[in-house]
């Protein structure tokens, strides 16, 4: 069981911190030396995913806001009250306010063990409940340099753009990650900076490791390092971490389809596959399309298809014949205004007419259906070998 100790009383919180330890049941993830505001404390908990909070009643009055305040967060987690020396009245006070177990000092380790595997019973028939957004998309692009990373930041920065809506985008593309260059950014700190401190993550260190970019926070890819390796697990629990801390979240990918790529995409609710309308691109977004239909994914993704020009090569109806599946998204091709806006390390004027199609697809998005497999059409596909299945890559 996760918990927190609330005691202004150090000492006295420092002795619990022991006795729960010694039961092998709890691990005290932080230790806050005052009474938090309600706005603290759930920041705190939805950060470290606490289970059990304990509360010096040392002030009255002071303790019983604070489980007033966990209770309007409603996320159902056990309270445990403790003191020096608990009166008659502390009692009384406390039990009518829902507090159902409570220690005092000296914590004798029967009483604690008892008192912890109550709430450990308690917790199995009513888990603690986080808010945890749905809200996370992939950009994968079919090949390098089909503009997705441009599509990310810009489709991003609309979404941070609504009203109440806190969005990161971090760049999983670990390998050639454009966004810290795009966006100019002079964090030193990184994605592989944030999955090797996840352990120790929490509302403290998480705003060292972002740059608010737009009104959204941007977590980069930091330098190239193509010996760096990322277990899957750890990029779960960093996942974990983001969805209870933010209503959308957006990942920019490689388009390599590592190990924890896949992670990342079946952790979102859209996979957005960007092409463009030529041959090349068309081809490896079949591949990657029969690929994610293997793994499970084909459901989740959405094609959208970038730099469209006045007198494509292929229409968008070929695209979707070749592909099997419709285009969900369109976008022109600007190349002047991307290009600036990337000089600049700032997004596209959202006024502009492609700034205004991010922004439409932006909204798009926070209620876009399931889609649909479209068939496929065999005179068009004749320009085409056919795809193989691609294997699942052995190494990241």
């Amino acid at each position: 069981m996760r918990s927190i100790i609330i005691s202004p009383d150090h000492e006295l919180g420092r002795r619990l911190t022991a006795a729960l330890e010694a039961t092998g049941l709890v691990e005290v993830d932080r230790t806050l030396d005052h009474y938090p505001t309600a706005i603290e404390l759930v920041r705190t908990l939805r950060a470290l995913a606490t289970d059990v909070v304990f509360i010096n009643f040392e002030s009255l009055k002071e303790g019983l806001e604070t489980v007033r305040n966990l209770e309007a967060d409603g996320s159902q987690r056990q309270v445990v009250g403790f003191q020096s020396h608990a009166g008659t009245a502390v009692l009384r006070e406390t039990m009518r306010a829902g507090v159902r177990e409570f220690l005092a000092d000296p914590f004798e380790p029967k009483a604690v063990l008892e008192s912890m595997q109550s709430i450990k019973t308690l917790l199995q028939q009513r888990p603690a409940v986080y808010e945890s957004t749905n809200q996370v998309f992939s950009f994968l692009p079919s090949k390098a340099g089909v503009g997705a990373s441009t599509i990310a930041v810009n489709v991003s920065g609309a979404l941070a753009r609504r009203a109440n809506t806190r969005v990161l985008l971090s760049d999983f593309d670990l390998s050639s990650g454009m966004l810290r260059f795009m966006l100019k950014l002079t964090n030193e700190f990184s994605v592989p900076d944030a999955i090797s401190r996840i352990g120790d993550m929490d509302e403290n260190l998480w705003p060292q490791l972002v740059t608010m970019v737009a009104g959204m926070d941007v977590l980069h890819a930091g330098r190239i390092n193509p010996s760096y390796r990322i277990d899957p697990a750890q990029v779960a629990n960093l996942v974990a971490f983001i969805r209870r801390a933010y209503q959308v979240v957006c990942f920019d990918l490689s388009g390599n389809l590592e190990k924890y790529s896949i992670e990342l995409m079946q952790e979102s609710k859209r996979i957005l596959l960007v092409c463009t309308a030529e041959i090349p691109s068309l081809h490896l977004a079949r591949e990657k399309l029969a690929f994610l239909r293997d793994m499970g994914l084909s459901a989740r993704v959405s094609v959208v298809l970038n730099r469209v020009r006045k007198n494509p090569l292929f229409s968008q109806t070929q695209v979707e014949e070749l592909l099997g599946q419709p285009v969900v998204r369109a976008f022109s091709n600007d190349y002047m205004a991307v290009n600036q806006a990337v000089e600049e390390g700032k997004l596209l004027d959202s006024t502009s007419e492609l700034g205004q199609s991010f922004a439409e697809f932006a909204a798009q998005l926070m209620d876009q259906p399931e889609v649909k497999q479209a068939a496929s059409k065999r005179r068009f596909l004749d320009y085409f070998r056919p795809a193989p299945t691609l294997a699942t890559p052995g190494r990241d």
